[in-house]
């Protein structure tokens, strides 16, 4: 499966990068998520639950970041397992450019899926997979916004930003680790999720 997009932030790079790279953003952003903890160099644990269609299964993997160019990029590798309901395995490419609204973080992720998940059907899978994406880029534009006040602020201010944090969510964006950062999230959603 692969998967790309744009989302733009109202938060300068810096501050999308630092949140990206913070393991308690990630697990509070990350639907399902209970573990992101560091194991290594650029290396990450995380532990999530996940449940599409009638598969639902507790996944752990590792992420590892490569190629890391702060604050504006870097790649990653993921995999993980769930036991019978299947495993994941892929890469993502992380950008963070800034622009005059803040910055603009784009992503590219490509994965495969095995076992149980793969039985499942592909608009199955990419439906479940944009769901989490939604609300992974929802959440984290409201912890933007719960850091960062000042940056939505004077967006709103401005007239770029509506007041609703419903709204603000739909213009925000990730990433990802993303999935560590932006990329470790869409990563490890678009994995499970393919």
């Amino acid at each position: 499966m692969d998967m790309q997009g744009s989302r733009q932030l109202a938060v300068t790079q810096q501050q999308a990068w630092d949140a990206l790279n913070d393991p308690a953003v990630l697990k509070a952003c990350i639907p399902g998520c209970d573990k992101v903890e560091t194991s290594g160099e650029n290396q990450y644990a995380i532990g999530m639950a996940l449940k599409i269609g009638p598969v639902s299964a507790k996944f752990t993997g590792k992420i590892t970041l490569s190629e890391i160019n702060p604050p504006a990029s870097y790649k990653l590798s993921f995999e993980g397992q769930g036991g019978p309901a299947g495993f994941g395995k892929g890469s993502a490419a992380v950008t963070l450019t800034p622009d005059a609204d803040g910055c603009e973080l784009s992503y590219t992720v490509h994965a495969t899926v095995g076992g149980k998940i793969a039985q499942l059907g592909q608009r199955l899978i990419d439906g479940a997979a944009k769901s989490m994406a939604e609300d992974f880029f929802k959440r984290f534009d409201e912890e933007m916004q719960r850091q960062h006040p000042e940056s939505y602020a004077a967006k709103m201010v401005m007239g770029d930003v509506e007041a609703e944090p419903e709204s603000c969510a739909q213009n925000a964006g990730i990433p990802v680790w993303v999935w560590i950062g932006g990329a470790a999230v869409l990563a490890l959603i678009v994995w499970l999720g393919s």
